[in-house]
């Protein structure tokens, strides 16, 4: 067996919630050998008193990994609490001017702007600042979190970079070890991490089964040894691809296309849930907030800083709300409509809002009613443009956003479950338009055209044509239609196929779960796919050094 651990190497785990309960596992091993830390950079996970929340990934790094160096937000939380305070302050009593507001401001604009200088290589601040629910309420509809405002954002932003450069000063990591893409400090460690010359890697979804690659810019972009390869296998021959030729022969001749890795989630949901369903839900969610913040007694802090700690009543009212309007929309109703038969239309799924896949890679398109508008003017004469909601969307979105797409002359809102499969949408429709989603790439497999917004690592397959202004649109929707792309598909699949590693994710942070609160044990599918993740680092830090020598 291949020895599956690094040695003598200072290794930084990056940690969030259900992502973090994998990654536990590896610093268990690994500490051994190596010095490893683990940066939790969720507020509330690392503010909060020990409960059902965060027993299984703060506290379990905390109370059960002796060697494992821990770091989290909690200080710069309670200073961010106190600077925001003394402004209020300092106002108290005064008239609201720009000037009153500049004078009581707790941000230093000058560090910021050097920050803004050294460390902006993929984005620059007001960008990275999209990277997180929590600064964005402007752009959803999760109610629960507050609107923030311009010193409320800066201030954040200057304390956390604070705090990252502190730890790159202090720890010194020879790699950061990341599971997701979300939130602001991924951002930030991104940049410090690219400027410094460190390695740090994270998870790319191929879209390709359940295979993973690593990435070493948090998604943003292709990595250039992926496009590297790519061309390599673009010029082989079809024998050379013969068996990624029968996987998109097979792929194209089937009858249902949704990708194996959405299978038992929410995507994949076409059926309404019975109300005693969301009555057991609610009841078990209802639970979970009263031992935070009852039995836990976090209440008092929740109600300190309504930016940093989301208030628990809007929240699980929200999420009833969700649950109800999500039945009623499963059935019949007038807001959706089923599509018409022979109607020649565009086809258009929409995304998880917010969701890192579109925030971080596509972060001028999360306005997805406006991008609505600017598709539905490029249309030719008589064609549609059908907009279906995503699945874990559904009851989320405000209804104001519904009927303002629906003024549109030429849009319908179609059903979700009308088909339960992508497959009929994409064969119906003269192509696909979509901002980052996995239906472009499901597109291009099936031959025909697609157009996306944001960088994916399916866009290198033809076919697949990224939007670089609005006024593009009327001529590359023209284009739409089949194309012969199976060799750059075969291309793209065996690329895949060389640089990435078949992990299941969603059923290593549920496994990891149930194993780290004893309800669970360790079985042969667990182990294997932590094995998986483990080449997956080795083979990620033997790559990045391969490139930087």
């Amino acid at each position: 067996m291949p020895d599956l651990n690094f040695h003598n190497k200072r290794i930084l785990f990056v940690c969030r919630e259900t992502y973090s309960m994998p990654l536990w596992f590896l610093a268990n091993d690994w500490r051994e050998d190596n010095e490893v830390a683990a940066f939790f950079i969720m507020s509330t996970e690392c503010s909060y008193n020990k409960c059902y929340y965060n027993q299984n990934s703060y506290y379990k790094f905390k109370e059960e990994l002796p060697g494992v160096k821990l770091y989290d937000v909690r200080d710069i939380c309670a200073q961010y609490t106190e600077g925001l305070n003394r402004k209020k302050q300092l106002l108290k009593g005064k008239k609201r001017t720009g000037q009153a507001e500049k004078e009581a401001s707790p941000v230093d604009l000058a560090y910021l702007e050097e920050i803004e200088k050294e460390y902006t290589h993929f984005k620059n601040l007001n960008m990275q600042l999209m990277c997180s629910q929590e600064n964005t309420r402007h752009y959803h509809w999760r109610y629960y979190w507050s609107l923030t405002d311009y010193d409320e954002n800066m201030y954040w932003l200057e304390l956390n970079y604070k705090k990252i450069l502190s730890i790159f000063e202090e720890f010194q990591p020879d790699m950061i070890l990341d599971f997701d893409n979300a939130e602001l400090q991924r951002t930030i460690i991104n940049e410090v991490a690219y400027k410094k010359k460190i390695p740090y890697i994270t998870v790319e979804y191929s879209k390709f089964g359940y295979y993973k690659y690593p990435t070493f810019q948090n998604t943003i972009g292709i990595d250039g040894y992926v496009i590297e390869k790519y061309r390599e296998n673009l010029k082989k021959s079809p024998e050379e691809l013969s068996e990624m030729y029968d996987y998109v022969r097979d792929y194209r001749s089937k009858t249902t296309i949704m990708n194996k890795e959405f299978q038992g989630t929410v995507t994949s949901q076409y059926e309404r849930d019975s109300l005693i369903w969301i009555l057991r839900v609610m009841h078990g969610k209802w639970n979970y907030f009263w031992n935070m913040d009852i039995t836990k007694k976090n209440l008092k802090l929740k109600r300190t800083n309504k930016i940093l700690y989301a208030p628990s009543v809007p929240y699980f009212f929200h999420y009833l709300q969700v649950m109800l309007r999500r039945r009623k929309y499963m059935g019949k109703n007038r807001l959706f409509e089923a599509p018409v038969p022979g109607e020649p239309y565009v086809y258009m799924p929409l995304h998880l809002i917010p969701e890192s896949t579109v925030f971080v890679k596509a972060s001028y398109y999360v306005d997805e009613c406006n991008l609505i508008e600017q598709v539905s003017k490029s249309l030719p004469v008589g064609w549609w443009l059908y907009v279906k909601e995503h699945q874990a969307m559904l009851g989320e979105r405000g209804l104001e956003f519904y009927k303002k797409v629906k003024e549109l002359h030429n849009v319908r809102l179609v059903q979700v479950n009308h088909y339960h499969d992508p497959k009929p949408w994409i064969t119906g429709a003269k192509g696909v338009v979509t901002i980052v989603g996995t239906t472009a790439f499901e597109e291009a497999l099936l031959g025909r055209r697609s157009l996306i917004f944001g960088d994916v690592p399916f866009e290198l397959v033809d076919g697949i044509t990224k939007v670089h202004s609005f006024e593009e649109l009327p001529g590359l929707i023209a284009q739409f239609g089949e194309i012969d792309n199976i060799h750059s598909c075969a291309a793209y699949l065996q690329t895949i196929r060389d640089i990435g590693f078949e992990i299941d994710l969603f059923y290593l942070m549920d496994r990891a779960e149930k194993i780290l609160a004893g309800k669970e044990h360790r079985e042969d599918k667990f182990e294997k796919n932590i094995a998986a993740l483990k080449e997956f680092y080795l083979f990620g830090y033997r790559k990045w050094k391969e490139l930087n020598q």
